[in-house]
């Protein structure tokens, strides 16, 4: 019988580093359960990779909306695909002061960068635990580690993010879990075309999403006895 093929989840999966990623995977080997908020983009994505012949299972399910992330990973998991790998990508930004930022537009960063990813690792721990360990990678951002004048709020979510990683890390650790942060300069994704994001940077300049596939990709197939607990990827030209 042949080995039973390794599965990751993957959020905010329908476009950008997660779409990249989905692709990498499944041409690694990879079944896959992914999530996203359109059911469309998702189901378009899946038909892109019924080429690679793997299976690919996913859901409709918006992070925003805090009481639907457990249900939906229930449901999800329940269709015979445990993941042994998950990645938290799903994540958006705003600029703007913090003098001037709405309580609304900090608590929705929060939910979708921070509370999301937390709700998500508590959802599939017991999964994990019981398939005797996996790799959770979270998707940071040097923001984490700087202070960008109207970034303050997606900054202290990313460094929140970090802290989050390294707590949880710790606590699973005895189960076999290992929990690591790909911290990622400047990536050219749908994020700069957002209407709470403004900046003239230059596109051309910024990682493209192949490559922080491939960092994920090759974060996921470490050996089980060790662990790259942060991997930093920033474009040639720095922090733009």
């Amino acid at each position: 019988m042949p080995d039973k093929a390794p599965v990751a989840l993957i959020t905010g999966a329908s476009r950008g580093i997660g779409a990249a990623t989905a692709h990498k995977f499944a041409n690694a080997g990879y079944d896959l359960l992914l999530l996203a908020r359109s059911t469309s983009d998702l189901e378009a994505l899946a038909k892109a990779l019924a080429h690679s012949g793997r299976r690919i299972e996913f859901i409709g399910l918006d992070l925003a909306e805090p009481d639907t992330i457990a249900p939906g990973l229930a449901d999800l998991c329940s269709r015979g695909l445990t993941p042994a790998v998950v990645i938290n990508n799903a994540g958006v930004a705003y600029t703007g002061s913090l003098a001037e930022t709405p309580l609304e537009q900090w608590q929705q960063l929060m939910q979708l960068n921070l509370s999301a990813v937390f709700q998500v690792c508590q959802s599939l721990l017991p999964l994990l635990r019981q398939a005797g360990g996996g790799q959770i990678i979270n998707v940071s951002s040097h923001a984490a580690h700087n202070a960008f004048p109207e970034w303050g709020a997606y900054c202290v979510s990313k460094a929140a993010l970090v802290s989050l990683s390294r707590c949880l890390a710790v606590e699973e650790r005895p189960f076999g879990i290992r929990v690591s942060t790909l911290t990622l300069g400047a990536v050219n994704t749908p994020l700069w075309e957002s209407e709470n994001v403004h900046g003239t940077f230059d596109r051309r300049a910024m990682i493209e999403v192949e490559r922080v596939a491939d960092a994920l990709l090759y974060m996921a197939q470490g050996p089980a006895t060790s662990v790259v607990e942060d991997l930093t990827l920033m474009p040639a030209a720095g922090a733009l």
